[in-house]
């Protein structure tokens, strides 16, 4: 009901709220952590009733538990032990079948040599040059990728006409290979950057449309209906609503693009030889023109670990921080 300050607030038949949160609130001013909750806990004991106050007790154990958590250091710990004894474990078997003889070291050479070549590379600038050239191409495809997927995720999504003549098309597109579009981009733009910045907008451009997409479609019925009475219509729905309340969805829908780009990359400068600009794959190209087996996989685990670093570093990242401030894990987590 209306307040002196024309404030709105919800009540339930048993007293002031039936959640006695003490989750803080910017419009409230109200506070987070265990001795907040427990204050809540007892003025819903005071003025509301028995079931207010064990809400409101089991809201106070749950912030106090968060709080009394495991240390970051735990956590981080916790979370990389896994991924260490994981690459522990491949290193095992892959000397593991070099010693079986499978093929010859000549090409299949054992991890210390390959991580000596990648020494090499590294020691004498090669792949340094080769990695910054690489990364610039990746993070300028990336965004452009981005704002042309949230333009067209956002528009087919709450468009009904544009969801049946665009939404099968974006699938048919993601699903192609990205290697597939090369051959017509050399044609377009010659043996150039825009050849392989083209590839990856392509390869990625539906991935993050799609993602925004599935994110609109799961958002609830009535936070719609709300946001109209509220007056959220037109680009205030999509600023305030749709794209907030999407943002889960359009977030795996980044990381999942992050992938096609990653990958349209490599397919792109492996075949554009672009002259005076040595890249990641013009490596893996010339080393496998040389029969270098332990500058093909030096290179392989280059890409390998660029991946799996900004995957880790940036987007697992921001899924953990979207599903916590969207209340889809424990705060301690």
């Amino acid at each position: 009901m209306p307040d002196d300050d024309g404030h709105t607030t919800v009540t339930s038949p048993d007293g002031p709220s039936a959640n006695g949160s003490a989750a803080h609130d910017g419009a409230t001013g109200t506070e987070h952590g265990p001795g907040a909750a427990a204050g809540a806990a007892a003025a819903a004991g005071a003025h509301g009733g028995p079931v207010d106050a064990e809400f409101a007790g089991l809201d106070a154990l749950d912030l106090a538990g968060a709080a009394s958590g495991r240390s970051r250091a735990q956590r981080f710990w916790r979370a990389t032990w896994p991924k260490l004894a994981a690459v522990g474990l491949g290193l095992a078997i892959w000397q593991a079948v070099v010693w079986s003889g499978w093929k010859d070291e000549f090409l299949l050479p054992p991890p210390a040599d390959v991580f000596a070549e990648l020494g090499d590379m590294a020691s004498d600038g090669t792949l340094t040059e080769a990695l910054a050239n690489t990364m610039e191409l990746a993070v300028k495809g990336f965004a452009m990728s981005v704002v042309i997927g949230t333009i067209v995720g956002a528009l087919v999504a709450r468009i009904g006409v544009l969801r049946a003549a665009f939404g099968s098309l974006i699938t048919g597109i993601q699903t192609m290979p990205s290697v597939a579009w090369v051959p017509w981009a050399i044609l377009l733009f010659r043996q150039t950057d825009a050849t392989v910045l083209f590839v990856i907008v392509l390869g990625t451009t539906p991935a993050v449309a799609n993602g925004l997409i599935s994110g609109a479609d799961q958002i609830p019925p009535i936070l719609l209906r709300a946001g109209r009475v509220l007056g959220a219509r037109g680009f205030a729905a999509y600023r305030y609503v749709i794209l907030p309340a999407s943002l889960p969805g359009f977030v795996s829908g980044l990381k999942q693009g992050w992938a096609f780009a990653w990958r349209s990359l490599m397919a792109g400068e492996i075949i554009v030889t672009i002259a005076g600009e040595p890249n990641i794959g013009f490596l893996l190209q010339a080393n496998r023109g040389l029969s270098r087996a332990d500058g093909v996989l030096a290179v392989m685990l280059v890409i390998l670990a660029v991946g799996i670093l900004v995957d880790a570093l940036v987007f697992s990242t921001l899924e953990r921080w979207v599903a916590r401030r969207w209340g889809l894990v424990d705060a301690g987590r």
